[in-house]
């Protein structure tokens, strides 16, 4: 549990975020989209888009929200995954964050860093960066194993098997 001091406050609750993981097959390669941080904790660590939920908002408005603050992306379909919930898992107090996971199937498109990122970049999912902030190298590895489940990702390798993808336009899928 954390204990009083720099993040925590006199009065600690619960917080809760949200976090996107969202997936990309360009290159040849499945690529993840993830973020460097702007400010502590972890500044300068990749992590997932995400952030915390306002208090009047659905977390699947949050979960978009910060994607497209800190990555200029928006109108990905997102499916919710599952909620981390470990003790000590940010230094601030007791966060739990809700995980969501988009796939896109075409064209690479630009991201930009915004708000509280101070870079957004693509990563091969076989080639993460090692260090993460907070809890997400387990987040990470966690998601990984479910879109190698999934029809989206089973179709994509099987299609790149056959012949190289020509990308033609952003498409976004919805996960089955």
């Amino acid at each position: 549990m954390a204990k009083k001091g720099k993040y925590v406050y006199d009065w600690p609750r619960p917080m809760v975020a949200a976090d996107a993981a969202v997936f990309g097959s360009f290159e040849g390669k499945v690529k993840l989209l993830l973020v460097n941080r702007k400010n502590e904790p972890f500044r300068g660590k990749w992590a997932l888009p995400g952030g915390f939920v306002n208090m009047d908002e659905e977390v699947e408005d949050a979960v978009a929200r910060e994607l497209e603050e800190e990555t200029g992306l928006a109108g990905v379909p997102l499916e919710q995954i599952y909620t981390f919930s470990k003790c000590g898992r940010d230094p601030r107090g007791r966060v739990f964050t809700v995980t969501f996971m988009g796939f896109l199937t075409k064209r690479r498109p630009q991201v930009r860093a915004g708000d509280d990122a101070a870079k957004a970049s693509w990563f091969d999912i076989e080639k993460l960066p090692k260090d993460m902030a907070f809890d997400h190298g387990e987040v990470t590895r966690f998601i990984i194993r479910k879109l190698k489940r999934r029809k989206v990702y089973t179709e994509w390798i099987r299609r790149h098997r056959r012949r190289a993808d020509k990308p033609t336009k952003l498409d976004f899928c919805h996960l089955e």
